[in-house]
């Protein structure tokens, strides 16, 4: 399969490396064919499902000698690329990544690298404002991107677009965190300005990005469960445990954000479908008694509300990403609450009373009972992370 080339710049901790695990995934490998003695200047990415070549300029930095190695390292690629018979050897799109938590070193280091980058003069270039937790600076970082393009009079039709981007989840505190952005949108506008002939056709990039959001989604799922475990340890009864609802509001939130559900009123009304069959009091109390149940199990409290905690963030979780895919896709509609209602009951039914019996097992025959907080979520992800229904 032809692949097109995206070269990645930018400082060192800005955040290449994570950008490029949040876009390739599970899937990421150095390709086989790249120049000897360059490792420690350039690294190639390249995966069947995705439809572009990822080329991390290490060393990529404002001093004029190592960005000259740098740059040096991509001819001598694309040289050798062409001697060995690949035809993608030039460079498409260029990621230029900068640091949104410093934006007043925007003007400087746009400077900088549009000079580095002036041989690829008609290379359009996508600016990636990396680490963009903050939503109101957004907006702000945006227009002074645009303005010091538009000061290096030359290069300023070479901006394609600017993307703000959190590559991974952003833990703020137990309840609280900054969900994964802007990565699909990304993937999209690449596929988008690759020359003719490049291009991934339309069903694969969906199928690619679907492929994102699932994996994204599931990471939310992971760090909302850990937070259920802590806070449901705390002793205190469970039936008042309303501490649970900003986790689950801010989960099945995060999730919608990534399958691209807008904030109106239907969206309101779905979410709202999610949140009421996933009230606490129901889910819990039917677990607490089958638990009761389970002969030779002796647990402390704490742990087996951490475990029910848990238990109820990664079913909520598991069966939003379910629903929010099948409306991604077309298959199901936003309005369809009966049908949303009848999933988040099926996952908060029977089955979710047999996984959380397979944990509380598990753990009280485990001799580990030290992380015993990373124990529950490891074996809550295993059995709660799937689609299916």
């Amino acid at each position: 399969m032809k692949r097109g080339n995206v070269l990645v710049i930018g400082n060192s901790g800005v955040g290449k490396s994570t950008l490029i695990n949040a876009v390739l995934g599970e899937e990421k490998a150095k390709t086989g064919w790249g120049i000897t003695g360059t490792t420690d200047r350039l690294e190639i990415y390249e995966s069947e499902s995705i439809p572009f070549r990822i080329i991390d300029s290490v060393g990529f930095e404002p001093s004029f000698i190592k960005r000259q190695k740098a740059i040096n390292a991509v001819k001598k690629w694309s040289k050798a690329s062409a001697k060995q018979g690949n035809e993608c050897n030039e460079i498409n799109v260029i990621w230029f990544c900068i640091d949104g938590t410093t934006s007043k070193l925007f003007p400087n280091t746009i400077k900088d690298f549009l000079r580095a980058i002036s041989i690829w003069k008609t290379v359009p270039v996508i600016t990636v404002i990396t680490k963009s937790y903050s939503v109101p600076e957004r907006e702000n970082n945006i227009k002074m991107v645009k303005e010091a393009f538009d000061k290096q009079n030359k290069y300023s039709n070479k901006l394609e677009e600017i993307i703000p981007v959190v590559a991974d989840k952003y833990q703020i505190n137990d309840t609280i965190f900054v969900a994964p952005e802007g990565i699909t949108e990304l993937i999209d506008i690449t596929n988008k300005i690759m020359p003719e002939g490049i291009k991934a056709s339309e069903k694969d990039i969906f199928n690619f990005k679907l492929n994102r959001k699932r994996a994204l989604a599931h990471s939310i799922v992971g760090v909302s469960t850990a937070s259920g475990v802590t806070i449901g340890a705390v002793p205190i009864p469970f039936a008042d445990a309303l501490v649970l609802s900003p986790i689950e509001i801010g989960e099945i939130n995060a999730i919608a954000k990534i399958y691209g559900i807008k904030k109106n009123d239907t969206s309101a009304k779905l979410i709202n479908s999610i949140v009421e069959v996933g009230t606490i009091s129901a889910a819990a109390k039917a677990a607490i008694s089958a638990l009761k149940a389970i002969p030779g199990i002796n647990l402390a409290a704490s742990v087996l509300n951490a475990i029910i905690a848990g238990s109820i963030i990664a079913a909520i979780g598991e069966g939003s990403i379910y629903v929010f895919e099948k409306i991604y896709t077309g298959e199901k509609s936003m309005s369809d609450i009966d049908w949303v209602k009848k999933v988040m009951e099926s996952k908060l039914s029977s089955q979710f009373i047999e996984k959380v019996t397979i944990i509380v097992e598990n753990i009280a025959k485990s001799d580990n009972k030290k992380d015993i907080g990373k124990i529950i979520t490891s074996l809550l992800f295993t059995l709660f992370s799937s689609t299916d229904n």
